[in-house]
């Protein structure tokens, strides 16, 4: 089983490029940037991430990010993610990036966005891998910041598929953002949001009735709502659950507890993914291979898992049935 996990080519719809950064390169880029980070070595990186919950993450997730500066260090990140990617047997992605995390560095959006493009183009000649951006506002920040980093989206709005929220969740609700994603809306983009990760069933209700979200980023705490079950149910929308994000910030205290297997069983739209792989213990493969080995997921439920991620991606539905016909090949080499 875990060979046909390894074996089939999937899709990855919730991931931080900046939560890619491997110690390895982010003490080479400290260095070839003259950084200086608290870090010596990669073992004590490595000791730094034992995390408590989201927030602990985040500060130790930003601290990290430091050390992107040139667009040559945001080709190296995303270069670094696709070769993961060809490890993992994805052959679609859909990326997070988070502006703002580098505009108040003094890195522009442009250098940012540039380098992680020309990575992404040079994904598709290479191996084939297709991909799209989504640029995330930092929702700890208010609403009026935000709306500069979407003016600027908007300006290379050929490169940037849609729009979502992370950061801390808690006490920063999606109605906060209202005009934000109105806006985003009226110009076109496709629409996410982090939503049910730590805080509870009415976050994910706003994102879906304010913000109007396509996907739910997270929406672990759905389950504690059985009309916002029902709803997920009926109208299909897609949940990005990232089993070991959920882990390692506590969200569940183990993988036997994790309740992805029951969101499927329920006949949620739901996918697998890895959102920070960097920092937990795994990328994309890892993550199906845990929760197969502790919640007795059956082969039809990794499969489903696994069409999942292709029918909730934002790709016409041409590439969507060409990527299927894959999925279904590969199966049958395996039967």
């Amino acid at each position: 089983m875990i060979e046909l996990i390894k074996s089939l080519p999937k899709a990855e719809l919730h991931l931080h490029i900046e939560g890619t950064l491997e110690p390895k390169l982010m003490l080479e880029l400290a260095q070839r940037n003259s950084v200086e980070i608290p870090y010596t070595n990669i073992e004590d990186i490595q000791k730094a991430y034992e995390f408590t919950n989201l927030q602990s993450f985040l500060d130790i997730y930003y601290a990290g990010a430091s050390v992107l500066l040139k667009e040559e260090d945001f080709y190296s990140l995303t270069w670094e993610y696709i070769l993961k990617c060809v490890d993992n047997n994805i052959i679609h992605t859909e990326i997070f990036f988070d502006p703002q995390t580098h505009t108040k560095r003094g890195v522009s959006f442009y250098t940012a966005l540039t380098g992680i493009k020309e990575a992404l183009n040079d994904a598709k000649k290479e191996f084939g891998i297709t991909s799209n951006i989504i640029v995330c506002f930092l929702r700890h920040l208010d609403q009026e910041e935000c709306f500069k980093t979407l003016d600027e989206a908007i300006e290379y709005k050929r490169d940037i598929i849609g729009v979502g929220l992370d950061s801390s969740e808690l006490g920063n609700p999606p109605s906060k953002f209202k005009e934000l994603f109105n806006k985003a809306r009226k110009e076109g983009f496709k629409i996410v949001a982090h939503a049910g990760e730590e805080a509870d069933v009415s976050y994910i209700q706003e994102a879906l009735d304010i913000l109007k979200v396509q996907r739910v980023d997270h929406g672990v705490q759905a389950m504690h709502s059985k009309a916002l079950m029902q709803r997920l149910k009926e109208e299909q929308i897609p949940l990005t659950v990232c089993p070991n994000s959920n882990i390692e910030l506590k969200v569940f205290e183990n993988y036997k507890k994790h309740n992805i297997k029951e969101l499927l069983d329920f006949g949620l739209n739901v996918t697998v993914n890895s959102d920070d792989p960097a920092y937990f213990k795994g990328y994309l493969n890892q993550n199906y291979i845990n929760i197969y080995e502790n919640l007795k997921l059956s082969k039809e439920d990794i499969v489903k898992l696994v069409k999942n991620s292709f029918n909730s991606a934002f790709i016409d539905k041409a590439l969507k049935k060409e990527y299927l016909y894959r999925v279904d090949e590969v199966l049958k080499s395996f039967e």
